[in-house]
């Protein structure tokens, strides 16, 4: 069970936990935790519905009993879904290059920019030449140096939180001075940092149906308790960000918390995006032969996604990251669509209609928030 889990667990904290702190400060200040709470929430109703498609759409396609319309909206979502994934390769590597620099004092726009794609361009020669089978094995290592990082701030922060309230007291941020469409359209922006949950519907060739849907369910609620937890400690510090969001923010904060945890902090993060940007080639990859039936092999897929990445590393990090938001958020509305028209419940229906709408929404209006 904890190998099925690990795979959607890993790509849930690829980058969100990196990212969210800065974020969420920026856009609600001291009622950050609230935000976490309703971004998963509406995570896990997603996630519903992606279990919803593992129980009864998958049996329905291999069986080729599902309706015409569910047939076309399952094939464009996994066009979609080559798109996301794309975006979400810049992502990583744009949040690899930010942190990387920042940790060594050397942190500009163009210094990203040529880093990521740079680091980019290699992972897709390296994929068109000898395949990137050979980098999966990177990702259980990743993970593991990802939950011991999480565990290290988690700690640093507690640490900080204690010994603030022992002596001058916690100082709690400020709220910005955001009305509430500003609020939604910034909160939906951060969707990214939970997705990844969806990878267990692909995992069919290694655990059968009752397994995947358990780990989907086991990673989303693992992930928001620790994402809960982890900004709860974190709001103390967040006084310290100043008023213009940084992606790498992170990194000062950690060293508030304690001297000893920046240095670690961009190793493991140069180590879990990396291995995140080339699960998520290894992905849109597979999906992208399958989409389009063979037709694309997988060596130039990874060359397309990677292509389509190194253009969209034109946008800072924060932009990325709205844009790979929306960009799951419309493979997330595809996939409600094929679930509704495969229910047969009206009440299931309804509730599927809603989650499809708050998709829509963020689809259409999510922004960075810089």
């Amino acid at each position: 069970m904890m190998s099925a889990t690990a795979t959607p667990l890993a790509s849930i904290f690829g980058s969100g936990f990196l990212v969210i702190v800065p974020i969420s400060a920026g856009a609600v200040g001291p009622y950050a935790w609230l935000a976490m709470i309703c971004v998963c929430g509406l995570a896990y109703a997603v996630g519903s519905v992606i279990r919803f498609n593992i129980r009864h759409t998958e049996p329905m396609l291999e069986a080729g009993t599902t309706p015409e319309r569910a047939v076309l909206l399952e094939k464009t979502s996994d066009l979609a879904l080559v798109v996301a994934y794309a975006i979400s390769v810049c992502l990583y590597i744009r949040i690899l290059a930010s942190f990387l620099l920042g940790g060594l004092d050397m942190d500009t726009p163009i210094g990203e920019h040529i880093v990521t794609v740079a680091v980019i361009g290699v992972i897709g020669i390296v994929g068109y030449t000898e395949g990137l089978d050979m980098l999966q094995n990177l990702e259980k290592i990743a993970l593991g140096v990802t939950l011991l990082i999480i565990v290290a701030l988690l700690a640093g922060f507690a640490v900080f939180d204690i010994n603030t309230v022992n002596g001058t007291g916690i100082q709690m941020p400020n709220m910005p001075e955001h009305g509430w469409w500003q609020i939604l359209t910034l909160v939906g922006g951060t969707l990214i940092v939970v997705q990844g949950f969806e990878t267990s519907r692909y995992l069919e060739e290694e655990f059968d149906t009752d397994t995947r849907i358990r780990s989907c369910r086991l990673s989303q609620i693992l992930s928001t308790v620790v994402y809960v937890v982890f900004i709860l400690l974190a709001t103390p510090l967040m006084h310290f960000l100043g008023e213009k969001v940084q992606d790498n923010a992170l990194i000062m904060l950690a060293g508030k918390a304690s001297a000893l945890l920046p240095v670690p902090l961009v190793i493991a993060v140069v180590l879990s995006q990396f291995s995140a940007a080339v699960e998520d080639t290894i992905g849109g990859g597979g999906n992208m032969v399958e989409a389009t039936r063979q037709h694309v092999d997988p060596r130039h897929a990874y060359l397309l996604i990677c292509g389509v990445a190194i253009l969209v590393a034109f946008f800072n990090t924060l932009t990325v990251l709205a844009l790979a938001s929306r960009a799951f958020a419309f493979y997330y509305t595809l996939q409600c669509l094929v679930a509704f028209s495969v229910s047969k419940s009206p009440i299931q229906k309804f509730h599927i209609l809603l989650v499809a709408m708050a998709l829509g929404f963020i689809t259409l209006f999510a922004v960075p928030a810089s």
